[in-house]
Order: structure tokens, then C-alpha cells, then sequence
């Protein structure tokens, strides 16, 4: 029992750590409407800057150093990526978040490396005993710090004038303007205040948890489920379920070093804590409603167009000859950059279906390719089974889970389903890829070569184009052939009667059922088919790199992947080739690893601006912002004395270039 006691207590710093963020996405989002899914991030920031400024000046200065760097931090954040978003979709600011936790990420990479540093305790050290074990100290003054917070806030958003315009204005934003509440100014406020909060936690529960690039972000997964509990409004609420997480984690934790607890070679059953995240998420939708609370906000613009498809034989035709010639002539380097390009296309086209056509943003596809890796390579491990056999249950087994995450998240929609998504991706990464009986454990997992009826089709095959070296272009025709398929069945989805539904659904949920649209199996096949899609990309990842790795389809991946997707254009076919081309160690990274010596994370740092700069300046990504010049070009030539409307689209046009 003393043990029980003990670990329920130990569990409050991890607790009051999660209920701090916690605090900071619920200020956040009462301020300008935005689910900051990287204020886990801005606490690893701060816990960094902490680390970086106490090795040169005092504790005291380095404290108001670092609270100077919060401050600047959120400011930063609010007017350079929240408030030029400010009439955006909902969706288009949730990742515009993303795009910060992925910049941070990559940054705190760079600079510090990949490995924890001992974080300098700020807290006192010395102990107090309970029922006769001893506790630590900075476990109840976290405790305690973090539940003062809570009351101030409480107080002042209840009494105080600055709360209650930020109340009003998170109510009813433009009769919040009317009044003559300064919105801008709220929201700046609010943003400004989470991240010190944040910081502040980040830089008191650094030496509690590890402070590396992964750990602290993470933990914006479990404050998610606190706050969903508080429906993004009770502090309250988000403190206590906060803290009761960070207990049960630490019970789980103790219950892990018993006998009786599940093993994997002869260690604890990794990601126990990962997937109770995911389940009390799932619970926090269903028992407090499937919708966030409504906000009055200006007009929001449009989610990015989806344009139909023209002249698909003629596109597939002319990238089938381009991709034979350039797997064939380039030399060995980069036709392998061209091979894991091509199966990068076919996750960015999972997120076309999931995102572009029915506007739900999945973070899981990555972890379902992963689990379609992962499947080819035990039957090949365990049962010796090969080609075309563990391909096809790879690609079933990844349709099923994709199919029932979807339908444990059916009743959610839009950034609900991001955080949903967030925590399964999460979970099946630390649950799944890192247990070696179904997943790695801490090494990679093999997959065997490509052979189909005696003939190798794989990386070894005799064919090695025109510099004689491995990979041969022969596992490149099949993987161009994989999606110059599946690109031309996006295509068609877009042009089928079914796309037409899933753009009604994507449109306005409630419309499109009261026009006959059954919104319950429209998603169904959009979360199938994306499944699908993502099922064959984590294939061809394995058979094209001889391995599969929790690291390969990990969370930073798959958020470097959101940002691929929507920055190639997120609801186009061509815009998940574009994407495909700039993901991680494809042709484009390969040229600035090769030519200009730019490393990988350096890419997925260039990934998180780019794409917070994309939904600013070109919400429809690159190849939608070409269709769109298309457009414009076309109505100029079709009406010469026309006159282009203030956003570049002609005027007569403005109403028929974005079909969704």
C-alpha cells in the first residue's frame, strides 16, 4: 500500500506538468479560437532556454531571461501564425500549429541534438514524508503552483475585466467587435499568457520529465484529453483531470514493475501510458459531446479548392515515360531519392481523400503505413511469407485500423478528429512499433526482397540502369506503377458521385444530410480508402528500403507529412506529387543533403515554416495556386477587357474556379 501511495503522489508532477499546458491550449483557444497542439512545444522551448541560459548566468537571471523568451515566443506566435489566420477555417489554423510544434521540434534537434540533457531543478530538493514515505518536495509545490494558477485564472476570468471581454469575445467575436472590445488585443493577451504559463511548467518540470525534443511536445496529447474534458473552457475542469492522468500514469507505471504486468523480453509492455491517453480522449468525446463549444467569429474563408480532374490518361501517360526515363538515366543516389519520393506520394495521396476531399485532418496515416510495414515484415519473419500475400493483409490490415480509428471517432469532426488522431498515432507508435512482438522494439524489422512468381522485382534485381548500380530501376517501375495507379483512383473518387458527397460533407455537415447524404458512410469511405492508399504506401516504404522502424514512421514524420501534403496542395493529385518530392529523404532533400550538405531534420524545419507561410500566403498549396494562375489566365484570354478581382481571381470567374 505504501507503494501504491507513493508512486499516486510521485505521479502529481508529471500531473500538474499536464495540466499546466493544459491551462495554456485552454487560454489559447478562448482568445483567438486556435486547438495550439504545439504548447507542449513552447514548454520545451522554454525548458531549453532555461538549460541554455543558466550555464552562463544565475538561476534568478536566467529565470527572467527566460520568461522574457516566453513572452516574445507567444507574441510571436500570435502575430505571425494565429492572427493572419484569424478569419481561416478552423482546420487551417489547427495546422498551423502543427507547422509551430514541427519548427520547434526541429529547431530544439538542430541545436541540442537528439538525446535528454539534465534539466537544472529550479524547486526545492529536500523531501516530505507521507504516511511514512518519503516524497519529494517539488512534487507538491508543482502541484500547488499549478493549482494557484488555476484559481487566479479562474478569478480573473470570472471578475476581472480583461476576462470578461475575453469571454465575450470567445462567445461572440464579432458582437465582441461591435462593442468595441479590442479582439486583436485579447487574443494577443491570451496567447502571450499561455506560453508563459506553459514556459513556466516547461522550465519548473524539466528536471521531472526529460528534456528532449520529443518528450515535452508529447505531453500536449494527455493535457488534450484534460481539456476536451473541460469542453476548452474550465480551468477547473483541465487542472483536475490533469493531475488524475498524471497519477493513474504513475500507478501504471508501478504496476509495470510487477510481475504479473505483460512483457516483451523480459521488459515492461512498452506504451501502456500512450494508449490509456488515446482511450481517455476517446471517453473525454463521448462523455462530454462530439463538438467543440461554438465561438461567433468572422467570416471564415474557404478551405482550399478542389478542382476537378481533366485529362487523366494524358497525365498518367506522360508521368509514366518521365518516371521511366529519370529511374533509368539518373545514377544510383538519386534514382533511390526518386523510389522513396514515389511511395512518399502515396501517403500525401491518403491525406488528399482524408483531408483535401472531406476535410478531416488524420496525423495517422503515417502509423498505418507503418503497421502495413510492420505486417509484410513479420508473416515474412514468422511465417515466411512473401509477395503478393503479405502485401495484400500489409494494406488490409492498415484499412481496418484506419477503418476503426474512424469509426471510434465518427461522432467528431475537423480539429476533434486531429486530436483523436493525434493520440492514436501516438499510441500505435509507442504501443505498437516499439513492442518487437508485433512492431521493432528498438531495432528495425526486415523485409524481404520484391519477388513475384520466381521473377525479383526488388531493390537487386538484374536490370541496374544506365551506371550498373543497386537500386535497380525495376523496383522503381513497379513502385511508379503502384502510383500512377492509385493517383488516377483519387482522380476518379474526385469525379465520382461518392466525391461529390464527400465535398458536401467537408462543406457543411448537416446540409448535406438534409439533402439525402448519408455523412456517416461518406466518412466511412473516406477513412477506408485513405486507409487503403496509406496501407500501400507503408509497403512500398518497406520493400523499397529493406527494412521497416518505429523511427521511419514516427510522430515527427508524420506531422513532417501534414506538412508535405499541404504544402504540395493538400486536394490535388498533383499536390501529393509536389509533396511527395519534398518529403523527408526524397529528391528534393537529397539534392540539398548531396549538393549543399542541408540534413534531414533540416528539411522537416524548412516543412514547419513553409507550411505556416503556405496557409498564410497560399492556403491551396503549389499546385493549387498554378491551377488558380491557369484560371486567371484562361479567363484573361476567354475576356480580354476583364478586369482581375483584388484576390487575382476575375471577377466573373470568382464564383466557378473553386469547385468544392
Amino acid at each position: 500500500m505504501d507503494q501504491i501511495v507513493l508512486f499516486a503522489l510521485l505521479g502529481l508532477g508529471t500531473g500538474a506538468l499536464i495540466a499546466g499546458i493544459g491551462l495554456g491550449v485552454v487560454l489559447t483557444y478562448r482568445g483567438s479560437g486556435v486547438i495550439n497542439v504545439a504548447t507542449g512545444a513552447m514548454a520545451m522551448a522554454a525548458g531549453y532556454a532555461f538549460y541554455s541560459l543558466k550555464t552562463v548566468v544565475d538561476t534568478p537571471v536566467a529565470l527572467v531571461g527566460t520568461l522574457a523568451f516566453t513572452i516574445v515566443l507567444g507574441a510571436a506566435l500570435e502575430l505571425l501564425c494565429f492572427r493572419p489566420l484569424r478569419t481561416a477555417s478552423p482546420l487551417a489554423r489547427l495546422v498551423s500549429s502543427l507547422g509551430v510544434l514541427l519548427t520547434l521540434q526541429a529547431a530544439a534537434t538542430l541545436i541540442y541534438g537528439t538525446g535528454s540533457l539534465p534539466a537544472p531543478s529550479v524547486l526545492p530538493r529536500d523531501t516530505v514524508e507521507v504516511t511514512g514515505v518519503a516524497i519529494p518536495a517539488d512534487r507538491f509545490w508543482l502541484t500547488g503552483i499549478v493549482i494557484v494558477i488555476t484559481i487566479l485564472l479562474a478569478v480573473a476570468y470570472r471578475y476581472t475585466r480583461f476576462g470578461l471581454a475575453t469571454r465575450a469575445g470567445s462567445e461572440n467575436e464579432v458582437s465582441a467587435i461591435l462593442a468595441g472590445l479590442p479582439a486583436g488585443e485579447l487574443s494577443l493577451a491570451n496567447t502571450v499568457l499561455s506560453a508563459v504559463i506553459a514556459g513556466g511548467m516547461g522550465v519548473l518540470a524539466a528536471s521531472l520529465a526529460q528534456l528532449d525534443a520529443t518528450t515535452l511536445p508529447l505531453q500536449v496529447v494527455p493535457a488534450l484529453g484534460a481539456v476536451l474534458f473541460a469542453r476548452f473552457t474550465s480551468f477547473g475542469i483541465t487542472t483536475f483531470v490533469g493531475l488524475a492522468i498524471g497519477v493513474v500514469q504513475s500507478l501504471l507505471y508501478y504496476a509495470s514493475t510487477q510481475s504479473w504486468f505483460p512483457t516483451d523480453k523480459g521488459a515492461a509492455l512498452p506504451g501502456i501510458s500512450s494508449l490509456l491517453t488515446f482511450l481517455i480522449i476517446v471517453i473525454a468525446l463521448y462523455v462530454r459531446g462530439s463538438s467543440l463549444p461554438t465561438r461567433g467569429e468572422l467570416i471564415e474563408q474557404r478551405l482550399p479548392a478542389v478542382p476537378r480532374p481533366e485529362r487523366l490518361g494524358s497525365s498518367a501517360a506522360l508521368a509514366a515515360v518521365v518516371g521511366v526515363v529519370a529511374l533509368i538515366v539518373l545514377p544510383y543516389d538519386y534514382r533511390n531519392a526518386l523510389i522513396i519520393s514515389l511511395a512518399a506520394m502515396t501517403i500525401c495521396l491518403s491525406f488528399v481523400v482524408i483531408t483535401g476531399f472531406i476535410g478531416q485532418v488524420s496525423l495517422m496515416q503515417i502509423a498505418l503505413a507503418g503497421a502495413s510495414g510492420f505486417v509484410v515484415s513479420h508473416l515474412f519473419k514468422d511465417a515466411d511469407v512473401g509477395f503478393p500475400l503479405a502485401a495484400i493483409a500489409g494494406v488490409l490490415a492498415a484499412t481496418v485500423l484506419g477503418f476503426v480509428a474512424g469509426a471510434s471517432a465518427l461522432r467528431v469532426r475537423g480539429v476533434s478528429l486531429a486530436v483523436v488522431t493525434l493520440a492514436a498515432a501516438v499510441a500505435i507508435e509507442q504501443f505498437g512499433f516499439a513492442n518487437s512482438t508485433w512492431g521493432a522494439g528498438a531495432t528495425g524489422s526486415p523485409v524481404p526482397e520484391l519477388e513475384f512468381l520466381g521473377i525479383d522485382l526488388g531493390t537487386r534485381a538484374s536490370f541496374r540502369g544506365l551506371d550498373g548500380d543497386v537500386p535497380s530501376p525495376i523496383l522503381g517501375f513497379v513502385v511508379l506503377a503502384a502510383v500512377i495507379v492509385l493517383g488516377f483512383l483519387v482522380a476518379k473518387t474526385r469525379r465520382s458521385g461518392l466525391g461529390r458527397r464527400m465535398l458536401a460533407v467537408r462543406s457543411n455537415e448537416r446540409a448535406a444530410a438534409a439533402t439525402g447524404v448519408n455523412v456517416r458512410n461518406t466518412k466511412f469511405a473516406a477513412y477506408a480508402i485513405s486507409s487503403f492508399i496509406a496501407g500501400v504506401g507503408g509497403v512500398l516504404y518497406g520493400y523499397s528500403l529493406g527494412s521497416v522502424s518505429a523511427e521511419r514512421f514516427g510522430i515527427l514524420i508524420a506531422l513532417g507529412f501534414v506538412a508535405f501534403a499541404y504544402v504540395g496542395g493538400i486536394t490535388m493529385v498533383s499536390g501529393a506529387v509536389f509533396g511527395g518530392l519534398i518529403a523527408t529523404s526524397g529528391v528534393i532533400p537529397h539534392i540539398f543533403e548531396a549538393e549543399l550538405g542541408i540534413s534531414g531534420t533540416w528539411t522537416l524545419l524548412v516543412a514547419g515554416v513553409t507550411l505556416i507561410l503556405n496557409l498564410i500566403l497560399f492556403p491551396d498549396g503549389v499546385a493549387g495556386s498554378r491551377y488558380q494562375k491557369k484560371q486567371q489566365k484562361l479567363a484573361a484570354a476567354a475576356r480580354p477587357g476583364e478586369t482581375p478581382a483584388p484576390g487575382g481571381q476575375p471577377s466573373a470567374m470568382a464564383g466557378t474556379a473553386r469547385e468544392s
